[in-house]
């Protein structure tokens, strides 16, 4: 496995996402960018949800889940 990773920002935002009814809420937890060498990502994880969220991974800069509306 190669330690080799792309320094810049990452590209994509990780999102834990629970249900309410017909409401979905996305709390960002997290970010992933790609290895330089293309063959893997690197998955960062500042909170990790303790009920029943779904996690879910989207492009960096997706406003339709960076304001809570979800995309999915």
């Amino acid at each position: 496995m190669t330690k080799e990773t792309n320094k810049t920002r990452p590209t994509h935002r990780v999102y834990a996402v629970t249900k309410n009814g017909e409401s979905k809420f996305w709390q960002p937890i997290g970010a992933m960018w790609a290895h330089a060498d293309a063959k893997g990502f690197n998955l960062r994880i500042d909170y990790l949800p303790l009920n029943d969220a779904e996690i879910v991974v989207r492009v960096a800069g997706d406003k339709q889940a960076e304001g809570n509306g979800g995309a999915q």
